[in-house]
């Protein structure tokens, strides 16, 4: 029920019947203002600000349809109703073409008739008000909202360029060892990363990381661990004292590094080092799968390991492990997103298929992205990340 306080103007050039329908309406609570013409109501309606308005048609000066119009051009949303002798079709279609809200005939008979048109009227005004109000909350909403996501946009724009720029060359070639990667993230941004690089003039050490969640809080630990590798590895070149750079070591670096961040993230990663001297790889498990794929001889196998995920557990230690290289070989790395690309019921047969994948692809990048149909893929729901090394493949 509308508030009964609300103001009322009656606009009627009949004194009596202006002060018989004022009287009624102001005993059922509503406050009520008064007009004798045409130009004297619009004044009150510009000066009072009345919530409804009932007009006569009839009224010297100003008739009824030309005070709707202006009232109408004025305050669109404002209700009229006519109370008028003149019960001709053409002037209450017109009436209620220029605005008014309802048309009702005198002589009333039952004035409750008018307290429940004026209540009603009333009541849709509010109502189209609210919806009004609401409209403009949403509009206002939407806006900040579009600026909102500009700003994420821009935040995601220079995220996806920071991630672009620490990312190495594709494909990189070091003496006779290449090295080439492809991450597509489920995301704008990337929770997977890869890096290689030299460590001095005889090692190569490379890394493939699968940081847990998306987006771009997983995006920002790949930042950091660019960042600590890049540390260590300039700590390291400072003071050849250090000992020996292992995966192990870099891998416990990265674990003291994000348990000591406190940033809820862990990560999955694999580390190794090719020692060009003694043709030895030296790698570390940090809780990843798939394992790598090494592909020699037209053969494709898992290199053996294990080893706990990274940032999870203060005292985790890491073991290195070695494999003596082929003249010929090539090693697929690869994040768990892959396995959402293959067929089988369980990851056991997922594992399986892999080395197959590897070995029909040749152990190339080009071929596996291939198999594995890496240029049409869209709204994926994990990252996948691929980094193949090899040496002396046809």
């Amino acid at each position: 029920m509308q508030n009964p306080s609300a103001t009322l103007l009656i606009i009627d050039d009949d004194d009596v019947v202006r002060a018989s329908l004022a009287a009624y309406l102001e005993d059922s609570g509503f406050h009520v203002l008064q007009a004798a013409s045409g130009p004297r109501g619009m004044a009150l309606f510009e000066s009072a600000s009345p919530d409804l308005i009932l007009c006569d048609l009839r009224m010297p000066q100003m008739d009824g349809l030309e005070l709707i119009r202006r009232v109408s051009e004025s305050q669109p949303e404002l209700p009229v109703i006519v109370v008028s002798g003149a019960g001709v079709m053409n002037d209450a279609v017109e009436a209620l073409r220029l605005g008014a809200v309802d048309y009702l005939i005198k002589p009333l008979e039952d004035l409750a008739v008018l307290e429940h048109s004026v209540r009603r009227a009333l009541e849709r005004s509010h109502l189209r008000m609210e919806n009004r109000l609401y409209r403009e909350q949403l509009e206002t909403a939407n806006r900040e909202l579009q600026a909102s996501l500009h700003l994420l946009q821009e935040d995601q724009d220079a995220g996806r360029q920071v991630q672009m720029n620490m990312l190495p060359e594709s494909p990189w070639v070091v003496d006779d060892f290449s090295f080439a990667h492809t991450i597509i993230p489920s995301l704008y941004l990337s929770g997977d990363f890869v890096d290689y690089l030299r460590v001095d003039e005889h090692r190569i050490a490379f890394y493939l990381a699968d940081v847990s969640g998306h987006g771009a809080s997983s995006a920002f630990v790949t930042v950091l661990l660019k960042f600590m590798t890049t540390r260590l590895l300039y700590e390291f070149r400072r003071h050849p004292v250090l000992p020996e750079f292992k995966p192990s070591e870099v891998l416990e670096h990265i674990n003291r590094g994000l348990i000591n961040c406190k940033l809820g993230k862990h990560v999955t990663m694999l580390g190794g080092i090719i020692d060009q001297h003694s043709n030895t790889l030296h790698y570390s498990i940090g809780g990843h799968l798939p394992m790598p794929v090494l592909f020699s001889a037209g053969e494709a196998r898992y290199l053996e390991g294990r080893g706990l995920p990274v940032g999870l557990f203060a005292d985790a230690s890491y073991e290195n492990f070695e494999l003596a290289l082929p003249d010929a070989f090539s090693l697929t790395l690869l994040s768990d997103g892959v396995f959402d690309l293959l067929p089988g019921d369980t990851l056991k047969d997922k594992e399986q298929l892999l080395p197959e994948l590897v070995a029909r692809s040749a152990g190339t990048l080009e071929g596996l992205s291939q198999a594995l149909g890496l240029a049409g893929l869209e709204g994926m729901p994990d990252d996948i990340a691929l980094l193949v090394l090899s040496r002396n493949l046809a």
